[in-house]
């Protein structure tokens, strides 16, 4: 697992990404998957009826299946990826790894990916407003300027400042600014207001009726935030967004509490199925693959 620290080290989320990516390539050249989609830059899988004239036969002495050299014009993904910094992404509060900063990783090494594939890719950061949106771009400039901007997000946590989460109205102004057909990517806790789960539904099918595609990884500590595997002593839990402090005893609550979670974590998967969303849980604990193998996925699908 990539420490928070080590970015202070190397000072270079670009560097951190690549070795996420490497790594993840290694491990798919080693496993069932071995052949699917690991070639990013340079290759696609051949239709049959094509001409043969590009097909990699060295390729195909490695992995077994036909493919063809691939050229730029001929890849037109377009990805924004939305990353929530409300307050409560903050937790673990002074971990070696929190909420935003695994989703800032895991954004970063998909960026390493989709430059790979040589696809477009735009970046908007958002928390009770926008506060970065940019268009997608494929340029080496562009994306720098994506790294730079993660970086000062993750550095710049100040515990005084309340950030809410405005989910919604985020998606509302995603679906209305981005103009072109894309794949919309959304790393959020989703620990906002249950009783606005229509709301929150009908934002996310205003980007599908604007013919996006849309992916969403619930980013959480499952050990504490979905199981609450807290040590049988008395706790003061407070709400990172509103400053809210309550004082109780895990064992008290924690039937109950683990319930109710999973209550809602039911009813939001049965609605990403019933819209054909995709619903990922990226547990921080679990590393940066599980969501790099579902947007190979998924692009897959897209093809």
């Amino acid at each position: 697992m990539i420490k928070r620290s080590l970015l202070a080290d190397f000072g270079n989320l670009e560097f951190l990404a690549k070795q996420v990516v490497e790594g993840f390539i290694t491990g798919m050249h080693k496993s069932p998957f071995h052949g699917f989609s690991v070639e990013f830059a340079e290759h696609r899988m051949y239709n049959a009826g094509e001409s043969t004239r590009h097909i990699d036969w060295k390729l195909y002495g490695r992995t077994d299946k036909l493919f063809t050299k691939k050229y730029e014009e001929e890849t037109n993904l377009r990805c924004q990826i939305l990353i929530d910094c409300s307050s409560s992404m903050y937790f673990p509060k002074d971990a070696k790894l929190n909420k935003l900063d695994f989703s800032i990783y895991a954004a970063a090494s998909l960026i390493e990916l989709l430059k790979r594939q040589r696809d477009a890719v735009g970046l908007s950061i958002f928390s009770d407003e926008i506060h970065l949106h940019t268009q997608a771009k494929s340029s080496p400039a562009h994306h720098r300027f994506l790294y730079a901007e993660m970086e000062r997000w993750m550095l710049q946590y100040d515990e005084k400042l309340k950030r809410n989460t405005n989910t919604i109205e985020t998606l509302h102004e995603i679906a209305e600014i981005t103009h072109k057909r894309s794949l919309i990517i959304l790393f959020t806790d989703l620990l906002g207001d249950a009783s606005q789960l229509d709301e929150m539904f009908h934002a996310v099918n205003h980007l599908k009726h604007n013919k996006h595609e849309v992916l969403i990884f619930h980013v959480n500590d499952s050990e504490m935030e979905i199981n609450f595997n807290l040590d049988n002593r008395p706790y003061q839990l407070v709400d990172m967004e509103t400053g809210e402090r309550i004082k109780l005893q895990p064992a008290e609550i924690k039937e109950k509490y683990v319930s109710g979670i999973k209550k809602y974590l039911h009813e939001v998967k049965m609605r990403c199925a019933d819209y054909r969303i995709d619903f990922i849980e990226a547990d921080i604990a679990k590393g940066y693959d599980q969501v790099l193998l579902e947007y190979l996925l998924k692009r897959e699908k897209m093809h």
